[in-house]
């Protein structure tokens, strides 16, 4: 008679299928959760100031004209940074754009506008880029925090009140109206 003892070791150190397959799923399941959480980790990490303003390009020029606007420091304490007007917050609108923002990188290590001079040479090309994808998803970023729905417009400034009002009747997007609000427009931009 074998000793049950035996057989249950000699079976569960024996190499099975069953064995090889379960391993592979669990160091799979592992290595999935180990490179979901880095990518998620770093992702997010992309979305900070820091990060944003950690080249000196962006650091020099339009972080120091943001620094000079409401959405910097008003009254009230409430900061945007730049992920808030830059980056979507769902995560596949966020995501394409994070691939978009590998352009960026890419100009960024060509050195494209690593100087004063060159970034102003782009600077309208670069401002119509974001225009157009701020208009393509009708201001989404702005509509974070600004809601037509939630502005009353008794309490605006007169000339503020001309120009939302209508504006929200006929269903215009944020960056209709309001370029250069929180950086400076490029020298050779002609507003219609």
């Amino acid at each position: 008679m074998r000793n049950p003892i035996v057989t249950i070791w000699k079976w569960f150190w024996r190499p099975t299928a069953r064995f090889a397959w379960g391993l592979i799923f669990v160091a799979g399941g592992i290595a999935g959760i180990v490179f979901w959480g880095g990518f998620n980790t770093f992702m997010e990490y992309t979305n900070t100031m820091e990060f944003c303003i950690s080249c000196h390009e962006m650091e020099a020029t339009v972080f120091q004209e943001y620094k000079k606007t409401v959405h910097f420091a008003n009254r009230t304490g409430v900061r945007t940074t730049c992920p808030d007007c830059h980056v979507p917050k769902q995560w596949t609108a966020k995501l394409v754009r994070k691939i978009q923002a590998t352009n960026e990188l890419f100009h960024w290590m060509a050195g494209t506008i690593d100087t004063p001079e060159k970034f102003e040479a782009k600077r309208l090309e670069m401002a119509e880029r974001v225009w157009a994808s701020m208009e393509a998803s009708n201001s989404r970023e702005c509509r974070n925090c600004h809601s037509y729905h939630a502005m009353d417009f008794k309490k605006q400034q007169r000339r503020s009140r001309d120009k939302m009002q209508p504006a929200f009747e006929k269903g215009q997007t944020c960056i209709e109206c309001h370029k250069g609000i929180a950086h400076s427009l490029p020298q050779d931009y002609e507003d219609d």
